[in-house]
């Protein structure tokens, strides 16, 4: 039994908890490393890309990290879905502020890894919802 500041690392979480590390980490190895190659394709600046690939690794380590544990604590998982709320925000906010000006594909690229973001999310919410109602 759990107290309600703790959560139990169910198959669900571990699995959404791994799954967005992994694809945080191989969507980061991409952007890293294939920065000046993404950049003309998408008309989006290769520093960005390349600080946004950046971010991610250390994010995919400590998600996978995260997922291998047997609890964690409840505001931890709060602070990974605040995280990625900030992610999809920067993302949209980023399109529509005219710091860059994206082609087509580069519209597609921003919104479609944020909306990938967004499914995280709510995957890492439903697993706070779950985890809360088998505790009670």
């Amino acid at each position: 039994m759990s107290d309600t500041n703790t959560l139990v690392i169910t198959p669900f979480l571990r699995n959404t908890l791994l799954l967005d590390g992994l694809v945080s980490g191989a969507a980061g190895v991409v952007m890293l490393a294939g920065a000046t190659v993404i950049a003309p394709l998408t008309d989006l600046p290769a520093a960005l890309l390349a600080w946004a690939g950046g971010l991610l690794l250390p994010w995919c380590v400590a998600l996978v990290a995260l997922s291998r544990r047997a609890t964690l604590p409840r505001l931890w998982l709060i602070d990974i879905v605040a995280a990625n709320a900030l992610w999809i925000a920067a993302s949209f906010g980023i399109l529509v502020s005219g710091a860059v000006e994206p082609n087509l594909i580069g519209y597609g690229f921003v919104v479609m890894q944020a909306l990938a973001v967004v499914v995280f999310a709510e995957l890492q919410i439903i697993a706070v919802w779950r985890n809360r109602t088998a505790a009670a």
